[in-house]
């Protein structure tokens, strides 16, 4: 299943850039594993995958201790301040930092290991009250105040669109996102060069390519509808 779902992910990838006139390189599928088993994970790994992205500190630490291959391990999810020290040398990226404290943690947990964290600046495009992230007004100021950071490397911004049936209600979203990434880009903040927009998932992910997004996170169209009822 995993094999057949991945060609059906890949195929409205390459159709979504080409109707886009973008190349497909230009466009990263993050393999969102969350609460998939460490074998669902090998069966994407044969299929060519190599970038995965999960929800929970503790899952990430479990499933990299497991599996020892070169893989990219992107935290997606929401991130605690205390559950970042796990993180550093495990993690490739961090897409949801939203707020100073865990700025202020990553750069110190960061810093511990003498390494420089890829973090993306999680924004609540929709104004939802369930999700987290900046408001859009929100970001620049909190970008200003971080960029002198120098164990992080701000590479863009990150949202979560609404769940909806029609995936098109969610491109002005996607069109917002990659608006303010442009905006900030022009002003020229010292150490800030953001070429990275993650957003677009299982329902989304094919307008979410056609506004300009270079990272899409798909779990449910690869490895199926989730069980959460066994998940602590």
């Amino acid at each position: 299943m995993i094999k057949e779902n991945l060609a059906i992910v890949e195929d409205n990838i390459r159709k979504a850039c080409e109707k886009a006139g973008r190349e497909r390189s230009e466009v990263t599928l993050i393999a969102v594993s969350k609460t998939k088993p460490v074998s669902d994970i090998r069966q994407a790994m044969e299929c060519g995958i190599t970038v995965f992205g999960e929800n929970k500190v503790q899952e990430i630490r479990d499933k990299t201790a497991e599996i020892k291959e070169p893989l990219s391990w992107h935290m997606i999810g929401h991130l605690q301040v205390n559950k970042v020290k796990y993180l550093p040398g495990v993690a490739c990226m961090i897409h949801s930092v939203d707020n100073l404290k865990l700025a202020q943690e990553i750069e110190k947990q960061s810093a511990k290991h003498d390494l420089v964290m890829d973090v993306l600046i999680e924004v609540n495009m929709a104004h939802e009250d369930t999700k987290f992230g900046l408001s859009p007004q929100e970001v620049i100021p909190f970008v200003k105040e971080i960029s002198s950071y120098e164990h992080l490397n701000i590479r863009g911004l990150m949202t979560i669109a609404p769940y909806t049936e029609d995936p098109e209600s969610n491109r002005e979203y996607f069109k917002g996102l990659k608006g303010l990434k442009d905006e900030i880009n022009a002003l020229n903040i010292p150490r800030v060069k953001m070429d990275t927009l993650s957003m677009g998932m299982t329902g989304d992910y094919q307008v979410a390519i056609e506004e300009g997004a270079t990272f899409v996170r798909v779990g449910t169209g690869i490895f199926g509808e989730r069980d959460y009822a066994n998940i602590k």
